[in-house]
């Protein structure tokens, strides 16, 4: 059987990891979004909100080894700071389809320079304010929280294949992002940063090699009214339903 879109049918597990509040307004607008991808595009995706606290409680692998797609959700600072890398590190080490926006970047960036790049001590600057030198997330020198901004995206990267253009406009709601002191260590292990603003500082990331891995200090789920998903929560959804194909047909064979 096959969606209105040609594309198999299969309904995604989807992750949402983060502490759920009415508050948070790309939260809110979630459910318009899954709508969205069902209505517009014929992906169809069962979303699961888990609260960080409770991936933590989990064990090792936060609960999601099971899930189609992670996706790291704004609202910083979580509740557990280790739920929410439990929950990055298994989707990247597992090759499951992964989205981290906002809070979800920053602490993608966390992940990684704790268990790839060996950086025990690297520290969340919002979490643990006196970090000093081991603050690899940081107050930004001017904060975002509610504007839009320009972004610079490389060539032949694949958020310019998903994007089909080189430059973006995009909405922020943070106040943090890398200490760009520390950015070799992160690229020195394969990290690749995707997206820049005009002065250069890092704001989307990649990691290549993966199904999907793609984090982005702007918010991509506050684009327009919600109606139309963004291109990069759109084939973040995509890899999650390509991924539950794939796990059907190989149940079947079995």
């Amino acid at each position: 059987m096959t969606s209105t879109t040609g594309r198999p049918q299969a309904t995604a597990r989807l992750a949402l990891v983060g502490d759920r509040s009415e508050s948070v307004r790309s939260h809110r607008r979630v459910p318009r979004l899954l709508e969205a991808l069902r209505t517009r595009d014929g992906l169809l995706l069962d979303a699961y909100w888990i609260p960080t606290e409770e991936v933590e409680a989990a064990g090792e692998t936060g609960g999601v080894e099971g899930f189609d797609a992670v996706w790291t959700v704004p609202g910083s600072p979580y509740r557990s700071e280790a739920g929410a890398l439990a929950a990055i590190r298994t989707a990247r080490e597992r090759g499951i389809p992964f989205l981290g926006t906002c809070a979800g970047f920053q602490h993608a960036l966390l992940e990684f320079a704790r268990n790839v790049c060996g950086v025990a001590g690297a520290r969340h600057g919002e979490n643990e304010p006196d970090a000093g030198d081991d603050a690899l997330i940081v107050p930004l020198a001017c904060s975002l929280a509610g504007h839009e901004g320009p972004l610079l995206i490389t060539p032949g990267s694949r958020t310019e294949a998903v994007l089909g253009a080189t430059r973006t406009v995009e909405r922020y709601h943070c106040s943090f992002g890398l200490n760009r002191d520390r950015l070799g260590e992160l690229t020195g292990r394969g990290l690749a940063f995707t997206g820049h603003d005009p002065e250069g500082e890092p704001r989307i990331a990649e990691l290549p090699g993966h199904p999907f891995y793609v984090a982005t200090l702007f918010q991509p789920e506050l684009a327009g009214d919600g109606s139309v998903p963004h291109p990069l929560v759109r084939a973040f959804a995509a890899a999650a339903v390509a991924r539950a194909v794939n796990r059907r047909v190989m149940h079947t064979a079995w």
